[in-house]
Order: structure tokens, then sequence, then C-alpha cells
């Protein structure tokens, strides 16, 4: 039997780790430096290949800019003080940014996790609403509507 695939939103200020360091070094990132327990905990249910939304979180931006991969599950060594780690992988860019003030307009996403614990560094994302900011968002280059719409265009 297959594993369905879970989703989850990453937080990173883009003065710490921007979607631009994400993609340099093929994509790969240790993705650590998380205290929080809950949040923790989430980082500690990854498996391979769930998707997660980057999300740019500060002052100047709030927003989902891209997607990663989760490339290695949660880790631990020496050096992180056993707060653990997983690796994650750019899949792409959004086509659009989603910003926070966006999604918590739209009614269809109106109980996401995010909007009740803000301050939660890792946070589960409902399928429903993995694809409504994917809507909102026009996707994200890597989803496979590259291919959709080059398809379309050849059909007319």
């Amino acid at each position: 039997m297959g594993k369905t695939k879970r989703y989850w939103l990453l937080k990173t200020e883009p003065s710490e780790w921007s979607w631009s360091d994400q993609e340099a070094n093929d994509g790969i990132s240790k993705w650590d430096g998380v205290k929080n327990k809950q949040a923790q905990k989430n980082l500690k249910s990854m498996t391979l290949n769930d998707l997660c939304f980057f999300y740019h979180s500060g002052t100047k931006a709030r927003c989902v800019v891209g997607v990663v991969e989760v490339s290695r599950e949660w880790y631990s060594d020496d050096n992180d003080k056993g707060e653990g780690a997983v690796d994650v992988k750019a899949v792409g860019e959004m086509r659009k940014c989603v910003d926070l003030k966006e999604m918590k307009g739209d009614k269809g996403i109106k109980d996401f996790v995010l909007f009740r614990q803000p301050r939660l560094s890792v946070v589960p994302v409902e399928e429903n609403v993995w694809e409504r900011i994917c809507e909102l968002g026009g996707g994200f280059c890597g989803d496979g509507k590259e291919e959709e719409d080059l398809e379309s265009s050849d059909e007319s």
C-alpha cells in the first residue's frame, strides 16, 4: 500500500534564508534550528517526498514563494544540540507569490493552521488548503502545468 503524501509549510526570514539561498547549491538544504517542540514534532513527522511551501516571514514580506520536497527525513547530529533537522530540495518557485493577507481573505482556507498558530515555524497543510494556495499562486514551476500548457497549445 502506498503512503499518502503530506503537505507542510516552512517559515523562514528571508534575511536568514531566502528562496534564492534555497535554489543555490543544487537546491538542497538542511532545515534546522527549529527549537519549538511542536514545530520539531512536525519536522519529525515529515517523510520522503512530502511537499512543503517555502514561506517568507518577517516585516517586509509574508508570503508563499516556492515549494520544496523532503529529501531526507528527520536526523540529528552532534552539531545541532539535539534539535535535529530534515533536508529539503527546491522543487520550484510559485508563479505568483501568495501573500498572507490574500490567504486570510480566502474563505476556502479559513481554518488553516497558520492562522491559528502564526508563530509556529513548521505547520501541517491540509490537502484542500494546499490545492487552494497553489490555485491562488497559479501553481509552481515544476508542478507539471508547463507540460499541460504546451500540450494544450499544440492541440490548438
